[in-house]
């Protein structure tokens, strides 16, 4: 047995020396301490050993054992000094370079002109509720007046995702769901983001912002409508804005009418922004049809209301002095940086 160990003792002494890494130090530890390692082979040969000499034999194995782990442990420290003393050499950093500026971020310039369009309405007495950007055909359009082949839906140029789903064409998708569990009075205005097949030009896009508001009582009038926009309007523009009513057609409002802002890029001279026409759309509004309001279980001979939707892209134009609807998504920190 002492032979053995002598043996086995040789071996490690020579692939010690043998060494390149830590790593090296940490396998070969591995190799001879380990379970299948020599220095256990040693221990189940006790058993093979007098009882007289056990005591004595075992000693040495024990011996033979801390002094490997020993040996292990410096050639592992004087590896690790080493490597560390390498690495610093090679990952020098020059402290005297200046430091890197970190920019702190910004909102978006839409995300900034909804927050201030819901301030506003809500302190006008207006809460703000969520419809779904994925919903069903007639939240969307059967709900909403839109019979099965009415052409306002060719007008809408929608995103079809099966035959009964769809990317939201507008945000009017939140006013049934609305009055289908509260009772009037109902004011809400409905944020989100709503889809369309369009032409990408300066003044449009696939994908736009909007906020939809709903007003829901007894005896609402067209006048509180205007009353409503005019002072809406005054608001989001901190000044008495130049507007233009005109009628028009949205199958769940009647009567329906569009509501223009003077162009403010050329203050009404005419340019590509407006068209040349030196006014810029920003919403359509009406008061709410019957059908609409029967559809979301109220009474339309016991109340009536009102609903607008409008673009907060266009509201953005207009605010900001900006001639392409593009910029809000191309993500040009020149430009967004700017807000």
């Amino acid at each position: 047995m002492q032979a053995k160990i002598l043996e086995v003792k040789k071996e490690f002494q020579q692939n010690l020396s043998d060494l390149q890494s830590s790593k090296d130090v940490e396998q070969l530890k591995v190799q001879f301490l380990g379970k299948k390692g020599p220095v256990q082979s040693l221990m189940s040969c006790l058993r093979d050993v007098t009882p007289e000499e056990r005591p004595m034999v075992g000693k040495w194995i024990n011996d033979l054992k801390e002094e490997i782990a020993l040996l292990c442990d410096q050639a592992l420290s004087t590896f690790f000094q080493a490597e560390q003393a390498v690495r610093l050499e090679e990952e020098k950093i020059d402290i005297t370079l200046p430091g890197r500026r970190r920019f702190i971020g910004k909102k978006h310039p839409i995300t900034l002109l909804r927050d201030e369009v819901l301030e506003i309405l809500i302190g006008m007495g207006f809460s703000v509720q969520y419809g779904p950007d994925i919903d069903s055909d007639y939240y969307n359009y059967e709900g909403l007046n839109f019979p099965p082949d009415h052409p306002a839906r060719d007008m809408q140029d929608t995103f079809y995702l099966s035959p009964d789903a769809l990317l939201r064409s507008h945000t009017s998708n939140t006013q049934l769901r609305v009055m289908e569990s509260h009772k009037p009075p109902i004011r809400i205005a409905a944020p989100g983001t709503v889809y369309r097949n369009e032409t990408i030009s300066a003044r449009s896009h696939v994908f736009f912002h909007q906020v939809e508001g709903l007003y829901v009582d007894e005896d609402v009038s067209f006048a509180d409508l205007l009353a409503t926009m005019e002072e809406f309007l005054s608001k989001l523009f901190h000044a008495r804005v130049q507007t233009r009513f005109r009628p028009s057609y949205f199958p769940f409002v009647e009567p329906g009418m569009e509501v223009d802002v003077l162009c403010t890029s050329c203050q009404g001279n005419g340019c590509r922004l407006c068209k040349h026409t030196g006014w810029l759309e920003i919403l359509g509004a009406g008061m709410v049809h019957p059908e609409v309001l029967k559809n979301g279980g109220i009474d339309p001979d016991c109340y009536s209301g009102y609903a607008w939707g409008m673009g907060l892209e266009r509201l953005a134009m207009l605010r900001y002095g900006i001639k392409d609807i593009r910029m809000f998504t191309e993500n040009d920190v020149r430009f967004l940086s700017q807000f």
